[in-house]
């Protein structure tokens, strides 16, 4: 018992300190102040949010690019009140979602992608903030490279609890592996709060045809179509300047149900290398929930756990400690108590994720 979990932890420290290489190798980009070329058009699907809207689309305002080089799609997903779009300074319009698949999202998506006039597609979420240089960033990139699809950061905006603190070390934990795994030439993750691509290139996809039936997913399974067909051109945004925050879940059931959703769809990863990263990581994590047990029951020594963890939390911490400067350059806030938890809610979610069923915006979907 005790070889095989160690054999399963240098596995999973392996897996890490690739990932931990691959970071550096992609490098951090600025924008050089080249003038605004890219037209975009900005989708944002929504479902009852009334409250979040407003804060978006005044961070729309602000943003730092000219008002006809973009335009802003709000799709509504069924909401119970209809969202009203007072004064705007740029062009911007409400359609409804037309339900075809078992995915909201990915419809809301396809459904939007029928009014789009331009080239270029950028989508965030309704509870999201983003960057007075977000646009110009992204252009200024597209412009001196040869590139079809660009994966942004997202990290969160916030306040001090410890529910937000460890979902700000969750959250980073996915950065580090999603930048990672683009510095090793393999990128099969991303966050569709920050996802650009161009029409063109997801109609060469055929959009979400193939994986319509999976509620969640509308940005990993791109991404991984257009890796698949386009590895050259699919990079990542790896700039301060790009970065786009969005709000943590305020409660833990929310959040439990949330992680559920974005490990359901890992069984469905056409990416051998995140499927083999996914069951590695699970495993990483659930070794140390094992090792805990055994401590406690007597059967391993205090010595064999402290070295087990020790290991295990020295390995995640260059990573987490690495994205976290990149994310939010401060430090991490109730990291020893944040990484004692981790896995076992990390286990706990993959597990029922093989299984249960989850929530989404007041609704409730079926493994």
């Amino acid at each position: 018992m005790i070889f095989g979990l160690f054999e399963i932890l240098t596995i999973y420290i392996i897996s890490i300190s690739s990932l931990i290489q691959g970071f550096f190798k992609v490098k951090n980009y600025q924008n050089k102040g080249l003038s605004p070329k890219t037209s975009f058009t900005i989708i944002v699907p929504f479902r009852n949010e009334e409250e979040n809207l407003p804060k978006l689309l005044n961070s729309f305002s602000n943003l730092n690019y000219p008002t006809d080089l973009f335009e802003v799609i709000l799709v509504d997903d069924s909401s119970k009140e209809k969202f009203q779009i007072l004064n705007s300074k740029f062009q911007i319009s409400i359609v409804d979602n037309v339900r075809n698949s078992n995915s909201p999202k990915k419809d809301a998506i396809t459904t939007a992608m029928q009014h789009v006039k331009t080239n270029w597609v950028i989508t965030t979420d309704a509870d999201c903030i983003v960057p007075e240089n977000w646009l110009l960033t992204f252009d200024n990139y597209i412009q001196e490279n040869k590139v079809s699809m660009l994966v942004g950061a997202v990290s969160y905006e916030s306040e001090n609890s410890f529910l937000h603190h460890f979902q700000q070390l969750d959250l980073t934990s996915l950065q580090g592996a999603t930048i990672g795994s683009f510095g090793l030439g393999k990128g099969f993750m991303c966050n569709g709060a920050n996802f650009a691509y161009t029409k063109s290139m997801f109609q060469s996809l055929s959009g979400f045809d193939g994986n319509d039936k999976i509620a969640s997913g509308d940005d990993v399974f791109l991404l991984q179509k257009a890796v698949e067909k386009f590895l050259n051109e699919v990079h990542y945004l790896k700039a301060i300047e790009a970065i786009v925050l969005t709000k943590p879940t305020e409660n833990w059931k929310s959040l439990f149900y949330q992680r559920v959703r974005w490990a359901a769809k890992t069984s469905s990863y056409k990416s051998a290398f995140g499927k083999f990263l996914g069951i590695i990581v699970f495993f990483g994590n659930l070794s140390f929930v094992i090792a805990f047990f055994l401590f406690l029951l007597r059967i391993w020594h205090y010595p064999f756990f402290v070295l087990f963890a020790f290991l295990k939390f020295a390995t995640d911490f260059i990573l987490l400690y690495k994205t976290n400067q990149f994310l939010t350059k401060t430090r991490i806030k109730s990291l020893l108590l944040s990484s004692l938890f981790y896995p076992f809610f990390s286990s706990a979610v993959a597990l029922y994720s093989l299984f249960g069923s989850y929530e989404w915006k007041d609704r409730r979907f079926i493994k």
